[in-house]
């Protein structure tokens, strides 16, 4: 699904949530080539012009998620979840880790050990970012999230200096196991364990 047309689903279903209209979702998918600039992302971060992205066949959106400028691409897993966080915890720090929690708990079952940075938003392998995590709440719901490398074309991330870090870099499942998953998978993976961390918590 183009980045675009996610992200107004996103802010429907945000709506509708707060509203008491819908339930609180979970949207899991693959992006087409695309880089996206948060709120807080510096230029520097950006290391071409638009037009050399369009000829490579990557789309340049500006977002509404906090952080920096990252990729989303095929091979790559993308969750957003639109939950009213006053049903959990009205807390950002609880909510980044929390989502931290599923990715780690997700890439064990792969027999990748995730962790984090401290300092860091997001999820290591060793010393690579496997996933990134950029979130926007109005009214204390939820809408942006997680983006998880599984096997996505790695050399778009030399466009940009992924999430503004300069001194580590990006990694994806396929480096850490001979035998990749398809993102298929790692959805349904990710999906059922997202499901049982919020329920338990809930």
């Amino acid at each position: 699904m183009r980045y675009a047309e996610a992200l107004r689903m996103q802010h429907e279903r945000r709506a509708a949530v707060e509203q008491g209209t819908a339930p609180d979702t979970l949207y899991i998918l693959e992006h087409p080539p695309t880089i996206t600039l948060g709120r807080n992302t510096h230029a520097r971060n950006l290391l071409v012009t638009e037009p050399e992205l369009a000829r490579a066949g990557i789309e340049l959106q500006q977002t509404d998620r906090g952080g920096d400028v990252t990729y989303h691409g095929p091979g790559q897993m993308v969750a957003y979840p639109v939950m009213n966080l006053r049903r959990w915890k009205c807390s950002i720090g609880w909510y980044l880790r929390s989502l931290e929690d599923v990715v780690i708990e997700t890439l064990a079952v792969y027999g990748i050990t995730g962790s984090r940075i401290a300092g860091y938003t997001g999820v290591w392998v060793e010393d690579a970012k496997v996933a990134a995590i950029g979130i926007a709440l109005r009214n204390w719901v939820t809408y942006h999230g997680v983006a998880l490398n599984v096997e996505p074309d790695m050399n778009h991330f030399g466009y940009i200096v992924p999430c503004g870090i300069t001194d580590k870099k990006v990694g994806c499942l396929s480096d850490f196991v001979s035998d990749v998953p398809p993102v298929s998978h790692v959805i349904e993976q990710f999906k059922r364990r997202f499901i049982d961390f919020f329920a338990s918590v809930q």
